[in-house]
């Protein structure tokens, strides 16, 4: 007789999501103002009405952001060729099927799931693209795909990768970014400046470990570049303590200190998105030259051959610790 073949595994890649039209920011901000796991408005039963207020009053500038990289975001497109990439990687070490689930924008984790399990699969694997965790991200996205499952008893087993800053290919493909951008700029003396996502300080005093695993990646980073860089945040909003310098913070300490060219590196972005296409592309940039400094950024890892090998292996190991047949 022949040999059975092993299950399909489902691999599931979690995002945030992003407006793909201008009339889908408002709606998008209401999501993603009514996770409590981000930030907390005020007492519970008023998140959601405060989060409504919110997303009314920032939708305007927020379209406007989008407006200028082409009318929406590209997360979606880019996390759709990243999975299909994936698929393809994986297809010659077992039977996988790739499919995206995002936090505040469809496709949701619930539809994924629903569409996984009327297919016959059972075993998941949920890997964040995210590589440094944090509770407001990664732990999000894992809460909200843990509740998908558990609504559907009996029908998954999901084996999480939470975070991986200093797996080997993503590490490679962002040093190899690096250098390539930092020889187009002709400039012998540019500072590398690593750009992150900012997070209010009182996640990283509750333990979050967001912020060490960011340093775990620049070390790795910079031992192939031998290019020593700058941490700085970006993206804050509202009245808390957020984590320091900003990114606008250190492009006017750096322009204090005589440096004339700076090369951006999204590090805990491995997709374009606003953040890179229009807070760093046009905002920063902008407010570099202000300053008579030169920016320029190392070009985002999006669906590059030697990431997606990096998502790959994440995968095949996930499966082989845990005892999965591919």
């Amino acid at each position: 007789m022949p040999q059975e073949q092993p299950a399909t595994i489902g691999v599931v890649l979690l995002n945030l999501g992003g407006p793909e039209r201008l009339d889908d920011v408002e709606p998008f901000l209401y999501n993603l103002f009514s996770d409590r796991q981000i930030i907390r408005l005020g007492p519970k039963f008023l998140q959601k009405p405060l989060a409504r207020l919110i997303a009314r009053r920032r939708a305007p500038k927020s379209r406007e952001y989008y407006r200028q990289i082409g009318g929406g975001s590209p997360l979606a497109r880019i996390t759709a060729a990243q999975a299909a990439a994936l698929e393809k990687a994986l297809a010659e070490h077992g039977r996988f099927r790739v499919k995206v689930a995002m936090r505040y924008w469809p496709p949701y984790a619930r539809e994924v799931l629903a569409g996984l399990a009327a297919d016959g699969i059972h075993n998941l694997v949920a890997l964040t693209l995210y590589p440094h965790y944090s509770v407001a991200t990664t732990g999000s996205s894992l809460d909200d795909l843990h509740k998908a499952a558990a609504a559907m008893p009996g029908q998954f087993t999901v084996i999480d990768i939470p975070s991986w800053p200093t797996q080997a290919d993503y590490v490679r493909a962002l040093a190899d970014n690096i250098l390539a951008g930092y020889r187009a700029m002709g400039e012998d003396a540019a500072q590398v400046v690593y750009s992150a996502h900012s997070l209010p300080v009182s996640f990283i005093e509750e333990g979050d470990p967001y912020l060490d695993q960011l340093k775990e990646t620049m070390v790795a980073v910079e031992k192939l570049t031998g290019l020593a860089g700058r941490l700085c945040f970006q993206s804050r909003s509202g009245p808390v303590r957020w984590l320091a310098p900003s990114t606008p913070e250190m492009l006017a300490e750096l322009a204090g200190q005589g440096v004339k060219a700076v090369l951006m590196v999204p590090i805990s972005f491995v997709s374009d998105h606003v953040e890179t296409l229009y807070e760093i592309d046009i905002q920063y940039r902008r407010l570099a030259e202000d300053l008579g400094l030169k920016l320029a950024r190392a070009a985002s890892l999006n669906d590059r051959p030697l990431f997606i090998a990096g998502l790959r292996d994440l995968v095949l190991d996930a499966c082989r610790a845990n005892g999965l047949e591919m």
